[in-house]
């Protein structure tokens, strides 16, 4: 009979939450148990919104070599909250290793589960081993104190040669007592059945059936209530009662109980009594002395204690504005600079602890690829550097061996074309609507001329007279419609007939005033015409995106190495050995427009990739502490300020949510709907003229 596994670790999530504790390592044991309390632990703790930064599984044939290999790699995972649920053998060694390797120190905690603690007696420990322990904090099932228990314990010591009973004893035995009591019960209740005649229990016990006697017995071992040696002796559901779980913080040359949890009340320091009832307390404890005889509760002390972080920095130039590297030949000290530290800089100092860190630089090619920034990330997954910041752009292969924060710069990709609007065509003012639009248009404007000069010709006298006459007052008067500064109008048949067209007029010049504002803003490039060149910047995987993008037909793509370059190749153009249009990451265009924002335009824009994201080993509890920080930078405007400090400088930049999209050319299929209705109403207006004009003829004769 044991206890659900489930009950210890909502036990080990609640003490986690209540020291605020974000990230933990766990030690279990590799076998097919070890494996399946796996899943109840990351269950718990997802549930405290606590993760589990490193799941170490340690064999239970495990050598002293293997032990001392794997805390190496605990050491260096930048975690400092060890939950140890392993069998107390190899707990022992562990501890003592840890203690040995400087893990038992201020700023280290280690929770040891009821695998160790329910065999863990301070007497019988060897020194060294019992050292190890100092400041461990562990959980076991609490045996209540009682007479019964204590003269169990008495005549077991006598009969173990002086080794105290555990949990599993006390309960193995209330568990062979409440058989016994269920034994009993049946024994009597079908003794009364039987004849007297009968008599020996033990016999009438054996004439019932196996099956029978078996549910019988299970039957009245649900309803059995006593209190045992392990407390107080029921089931609920089936299920035996769950046992609280007393927390013990080993000190000296003993242990001291500091607490308990219990589903009902969680975490308290008495039995019935109400959570964080003591003054001093803040995570509903009695006071904890941790490793190194600390009082204060571990919080990744480790990150102030611990050797400076080595963070790889890029060395390379063209984009000076997001990372530029030096080196100071006097101090030998590597000294970044740029939109990417500043964030980064930003980010850390506003963590609860401190960071110490030093750039390391990283060699590239003198012309830098893709490549390039794949070898820089593999060096932290070879644990040669402990985190990378730059322009490093957050891909899916890269993330199977290192983990990113979340991006701290603009996604997507855009692309920037020159302002040519000096080299217009000679035409160029007919471009917004294609040719069967003008022709629809142009027609309209005769045919409702004619239509009004029918209806207005036996009433008006401005439509009356010489034909020459005639015809010009026609057309002035449909042209001026375009400015709503026309003739006055007398049939009501022509004055709905106008208001109808003047709507469709306010239309078409709303539409096509639009569409030029767009043409002389941004030059609208043909990037579906063959043998246009397309610039990119060298090594970046922007090469592929042209190449596999179904607007581009045949490009001829040229990659260059700096905004400098950019510029030139834009100012040169596509005759002139240059390029028609730029494409590239936002915040690479971002400093191209803040440079020469006065001669290039931001034409497109694509969601298309993830952004910039600073590089951590796999697991590193940084990664979730230091996103969370770049989203209040981001919440705040820090963010926004930091990008106007480094992006902004000598133009406004077309921002991301207000990109310019390629004009388009308005057709007559635009606006089939509007034609539909004025030529409705330019049908029906003549044919209401004409019945009229018969009833008329007719009513007078």
């Amino acid at each position: 009979m044991t206890q659900e596994e489930t009950i210890q670790w909502k036990g080990v999530a609640a003490i986690a939450e209540s020291f605020k504790w974000k990230g933990v390592i766990l030690v279990h044991e590799d076998s097919e148990f070890g494996r399946e309390s796996v899943a109840y632990v990351i269950e718990s703790f997802q549930e405290k919104n606590i993760h589990i930064s490193y799941k170490s599984a340690v064999s239970l044939s495990a050598t002293d070599d293997h032990i001392v290999d794997e805390l190496r790699k605990l050491s260096d995972l930048q975690e400092t909250i060890f939950i140890i649920h392993v069998p107390h053998s190899i707990a022992y060694r562990l501890l003592v290793y840890a203690k040995r390797m400087g893990l038992m120190t201020q700023g280290y905690a280690w929770i040891v589960t009821d695998k160790t603690m329910n065999f863990f007696d301070p007497v019988e420990l060897d020194v060294e081993v019992l050292e190890a322990f100092q400041g461990v904090l562990g959980l076991r099932y609490f045996i209540p104190s009682s007479n019964q228990f204590h003269n169990f314990s008495r005549r077991w010591r006598r009969e173990s040669l002086f080794s105290n009973p555990n949990i599993f004893n006390a309960l193995a035995y209330d568990a062979i007592f409440a058989v016994a009591m269920a034994v009993e019960r049946v024994e009597i209740r079908h003794s009364k059945n039987r004849k007297k005649t009968d008599v020996g229990m033990s016999m009438n016990f054996r004439n019932i059936r196996v099956s029978e006697s078996q549910m019988l017995v299970f039957k009245e071992l649900l309803s059995v209530r006593f209190n045992g040696l392990s407390g107080e002796f029921h089931f609920v559901n089936r299920k035996s009662m769950a046992m609280p779980l007393e927390i013990v913080n080993v000190i000296g040359k003993g242990e001291r109980s500091v607490g308990f949890w219990t589903e009902e009340d969680g975490i308290t320091m008495y039995l019935k009594s109400k959570p964080n009832q003591h003054p001093y307390s803040i995570s509903g404890l009695e006071r904890v002395i941790w490793p190194g005889e600390s009082m204060i509760p571990p919080r990744r002390l480790i990150l102030q204690t611990r050797k400076e972080l080595r963070i790889g920095v890029p060395m390379h130039t063209g984009f000076d504005e997001l990372l530029s590297v030096e080196h100071n030949p006097h101090t030998n000290a590597t000294i970044a600079k740029g939109f990417c530290v500043d964030v980064f800089n930003a980010a850390l100092d506003a963590l609860p602890y401190k960071v110490p860190y030093v750039f390391v630089p990283f060699s590239m090619a003198r012309r830098p690829n893709s490549e390039s920034y794949n070898q820089l990330i593999y060096q932290v997954y070879l644990q040669n550097y402990d985190a990378v910041v730059g322009d490093t752009t957050i891909t899916a292969n890269r993330s199977l061996y290192v983990d990113f924060t979340i991006p701290y710069t603009d996604l997507g990709v855009g692309t920037v074309a020159r302002d040519n609007h000096n080299q217009r065509k000679l035409w160029w003012f007919l471009e917004p609507l294609d040719t069967h639009m003008w022709v629809a248009t142009t027609c309209s404007f005769f045919i409702i001329g004619a239509t009004i000069w029918v209806i207005e010709y036996p009433i008006n006298t401005t439509f009356q007279g010489p034909w020459q006459e005639v015809v010009g007052n026609v057309l002035w008067f449909s042209f001026s419609t375009l400015t709503y500064s026309h003739t006055k109008l007398l049939s009501n048949l022509s004055k709905l007939l106008v208001t109808v067209w003047l709507f469709i007029v306010l239309i078409l010049v709303t539409s096509y005033s639009a569409a030029l504002s767009s043409m002389l803003t941004v030059q609208q490039i043909q990037l579906t015409r063959r043998g246009i060149n397309i610039g990119y910047q060298a090594g970046s995987f922007i090469e592929g995106v042209i190449v596999n993008n179904s607007n581009f037909k045949d490009p001829s793509l040229r990659s260059y190495y700096s905004l400098a370059e950019y510029a030139r190749a834009l100012e040169g153009g596509n005759k002139n050995g240059g390029v028609v249009a730029i494409m590239d990451e936002i915040p690479y265009l971002k400093l191209l427009l803040a440079k020469y924002g006065n001669a290039y335009h931001l034409v497109s824009y694509e969601p298309s990739t993830n952004g910039f994201g600073f590089v951590f080993p796999r697991g590193s509890p940084l990664v979730s502490d230091i996103s969370r920080e770049i989203l209040r930078l981001r919440q705040e405007g820090e963010l926004l300020k930091l990008e106007k400090k480094w992006f902004q400088k000598d133009s406004s930049f077309i921002p991301q949510d207000s990109q310019v999209v390629n004009p388009t050319i308005l057709t007559l299929h635009n606006f089939r709907g509007l034609y539909l209705i004025g030529g409705i109403i330019l049908a029906l207006v003549p044919l209401v003229f004409l019945l009229r004009h018969v009833y008329t003829s007719s009513f007078l004769k």
